[in-house]
């Protein structure tokens, strides 16, 4: 696969982290304390987004880190936490079982995301992330299994190969706002991740942010319906030349018209036991 297989392209503008040497903190929900520390220096880059529609069958979750999977879903409404626990799960683990060849699947989070202040405020979610970013790190993707299951079973399950897939999806379709671009990884240099701390006030998690690379190869799958999911590579434990790390976020279509309904989405974070 090359990188004239693809479709239209356009530029968008990024934000990445400017690494100072110095361990970027994030506050979760904690306003006060983001106000004392912003947490972090970054800086807009210009990339050019390619259309990964005309590929999607040849994306691979262990070389590209992400895949466009279609599935339909049961739920009726993504607010209602009694369908997300006894419909959407099950749903979501049967979905990357299938496409990993896993032996056990666990979604472990549940993230409702909503670009109308208005929604977020009525029904208590979070906006969409506008920095380029991972959700786990090679010290915090353990340490979440040993934080959520019992510590033999852990134990266990930490001898074998895992790996962390985020399952991101639309409430509705087309998404034509604030679409997700999803960084190749092999475009992703060792160099260019940093961990940074994610201090809520339960808990201390790692995430990483990403510093600019001219190298790096943004997709996105434009008008992305409710039944089309977009499995995102978070970690994986195993080092035999697969991609481990697959970056995304939130960035402006030029393409969007000025009537497009603001964005919701859900996305949920699954261990994958192999």
């Amino acid at each position: 696969m090359s990188q004239t297989d693809v479709g239209d392209t356009f530029e968008a503008t990024f934000t990445y982290l400017v690494n100072t040497g110095v361990k970027p903190v994030t506050y979760v929900k904690m306003p006060e304390e983001e106000k004392k520390n912003p947490g972090g220096t970054y800086e807009a880059h210009s990339h050019t987004v390619r259309d990964a529609r005309p590929i999607e069958r040849d994306l691979d979750l262990d070389r590209e880190g992400f895949a466009l999977v279609r599935q339909e879903t049961a739920v009726t409404d993504f607010y209602d936490e009694a369908q997300l626990e006894d419909i959407y799960k099950p749903e979501l683990e049967r979905l990357v079982k299938e496409v990993t060849g896993a032996k056990r699947v666990v979604v472990f989070d549940l993230t409702l995301r909503a670009q109308d202040e208005e929604i977020r405020e009525a029904r208590g979610v979070r906006s969409p992330v506008r920095r380029v970013h991972n959700d786990y790190t090679v010290r915090s993707a353990p340490k979440r299994v040993r934080d959520l299951l019992p510590a033999d079973e852990a134990e266990d399950l930490l001898t074998r190969r895992f790996a962390i897939v985020n399952v991101w999806r639309p409430l509705f379709g087309p998404l034509e706002n604030k679409p997700l671009a999803l960084l190749d990884a092999r475009s992703i240099a060792p160099e260019d991740l940093v961990s940074t701390e994610r201090r809520a006030k339960d808990r201390i998690g790692e995430v990483q942010h990403v510093t600019y690379n001219p190298n790096h190869l943004w997709y996105y799958f434009p008008r992305q319906e409710k039944n089309e999911t977009v499995l995102i590579k978070c970690f994986d434990s195993e080092t035999d030349g697969r991609s481990r790390f697959a970056a995304h976020t939130a960035i402006d279509d030029p393409h969007e018209p000025p009537d497009a309904r603001p964005r919701e989405s859900i996305e949920a974070r699954t261990f994958v036991f192999f």
